[in-house]
């Protein structure tokens, strides 16, 4: 079965940066993606990315701002995080498709724990 496990949250001043990481098992090689969820909102697409890692999707909210990144080799997908603001505030979750293809229409299957990114301002 399916096991994903995020890491790189913390605490950071408006304007650092930081790089999430989510380490996959069991799972082939899908598409997937990144969503967050601050207190009392609720969770909601961040970014998203192909099987092959050849095509990339993100929210308005970040576009310009994050990269997300894979490498299959080592079962691991990637959130670059710069330019920070206190609206990016929430914990943070990596996800697997049941597609390789990222589509709007299709929601995520396995999700990881969460990891907890907090931005000062």
């Amino acid at each position: 079965q399916a096991h994903l496990v995020e890491s790189g949250g913390g605490l950071v001043q408006t304007g650092g940066s930081l790089r999430l990481s989510c380490a996959w098992t069991g799972l082939g090689l899908l598409a997937m993606g990144w969503y967050r969820q601050a207190p009392g909102k609720e969770r909601e697409f961040v970014s998203a990315i192909s099987w092959n890692g050849e095509s990339e999707h993100y929210a308005d909210s970040v576009n310009g701002r994050f990269t997300i990144s894979r490498d299959n080799n080592k079962n691991t997908l990637y959130l670059q995080m710069n330019r920070l603001k206190p609206e990016d505030t929430g914990v943070y979750y990596c996800g697997a498709y049941a597609v390789m293809w990222y589509g709007s229409a299709h929601g995520i299957r396995d999700w990881g724990q969460g990891t907890q990114v907090t931005v000062s301002s």
